[in-house]
């Protein structure tokens, strides 16, 4: 099993907003979608859709507590993620696990979405 892909549901302003940082951050390129009832996008890693953006004017930033704390990326480029989230200004958090030989960078989208990148074989 594998996870086939997150949505972020959200007005369109918002997800110009999170489809701009997505592909900026991670790389990702915005590609075929079905023609859906709502417009969105579909952004997508190689081949595959990873990031599914829908537009909802029903769904809004929570003010309520929820338990999924963040969503987790696999990337190669430490240095190059740094400079982006700096030229972004996007404030971030590192953490080294040396047991693992992994690095992990904690931030959030525009829209408040917890994320890391994860870096395998970092010292």
């Amino acid at each position: 099993m594998h996870i086939a892909h997150i949505n972020i549901s959200a007005p369109q302003d918002v997800l110009v907003e999170e489809k701009q940082f997505f592909c900026q951050v991670f790389g990702l390129v915005v590609g075929e979608r079905p023609n859906f009832t709502r417009t969105g996008y579909w952004l997508y890693a190689g081949d595959k859709a990873i990031v599914h953006l829908t537009e909802s004017e029903q769904n809004y930033r929570s003010r309520r507590a929820n338990y999924l704390d963040h969503v987790a990326f696999q990337l190669s480029d430490l240095d190059g993620l740094i400079a982006i989230l700096k030229q972004l200004g996007t404030d971030f958090n590192l953490s080294k696990l040396p047991e693992l030989g992994m690095t992990q960078v904690f931030f959030k989208s525009p829209a408040g979405i917890g994320l890391e990148a994860s870096f395998l074989n970092q010292k």
